[in-house]
C-alpha cells in the first residue's frame, strides 16, 4: 500500500464515521465503555464494541472483495481497488444501520434485540475488512479459501452463525435455521 492508498482509506473510513453519526448512531456502546472483544451474542454490547464474533465475517468480506478486485479490475492499483473495497463495506455498513435493515433483523435473525452498530463497531468493521482485503493480497488463493472455510465453520461451532447464514436468514430465513440458531 503507499501513502496516498493510506490517505484515501482513512478519509474513506472517517467519511462513514460522520455519515454514521449523522444518522444518529451512538458513537460507542450506550454502556458507556470501549472493550477490545465482546463474546457474547445476545447481549447490548455486541455490535457496539471493536470487535465481536462478526470481526470474522468482516475479514471474509475483505477475502472476497479482494478476489473479485482482481476479477473485475486487474489492473487497478491495489490502493483503488481497496478504495472501492471500503465504499462497499461502509455502504453495507450504512444500509445495515438503516431501521430497514434492523427491524429486518430482528423479525428473521437470531439477533432478537439488535438495535443497530455503534459508530466505532461499524468502523471497526470496516478495518477488518480491510485487513482480510490486504491479506488476501498477500496470500495463494487457496490459503484464503481455506482461512474462510476455517472462519466460517469456527463462528458456526461457536455461536451458530457466520456469514453464510447470515445471509441466508437476511434474504431467505428458514425457521429450522432461526430455531436450531436459538438453541432448540
Amino acid at each position: 500500500m503507499t501513502r496516498k492508498g493510506w490517505l484515501v482509506a482513512a478519509g474513506l473510513l472517517a467519511l462513514l464515521a460522520a455519515i454514521l453519526t449523522l444518522m444518529g448512531r451512538p458513537p460507542i456502546c450506550p454502556c458507556g465503555t470501549v472493550s477490545l472483544w465482546h463474546g457474547t451474542v445476545q447481549s447490548n454490547q455486541n455490535s457496539q464494541q471493536i470487535s465481536d464474533w462478526y470481526s470474522f465475517s468482516h475479514i471474509i468480506h475483505g477475502f472476497i472483495f479482494f478476489g473479485l478486485s482482481r476479477l473485475l479490475m486487474p489492473r487497478a492499483p491495489l490502493w483503488a481497488a481497496l478504495a472501492v473495497a471500503i465504499g462497499i463495506e461502509g455502504g453495507w455498513e450504512i444500509l445495515e444501520n438503516s431501521p430497514i435493515i434492523i427491524d429486518r433483523y430482528r423479525e428473521v435473525t437470531m439477533a432478537y434485540g439488535y438495535s443497530g452498530d455503534s459508530v466505532l463497531n461499524s468502523v471497526s468493521d470496516a478495518a477488518f475488512m480491510m485487513l482480510g482485503f490486504l491479506a488476501a493480497s498477500r496470500m495463494r488463493w487457496w490459503a484464503t479459501v481455506v482461512i474462510a472455510l476455517v472462519f466460517e465453520l469456527f463462528t458456526l461451532w461457536a455461536i451458530r452463525d457466520n456469514l453464510t447464514l447470515n445471509v441466508l436468514m437476511l434474504v431467505s430465513p428458514v425457521e429450522a435455521v432461526k430455531e436450531w440458531q436459538a438453541g432448540g
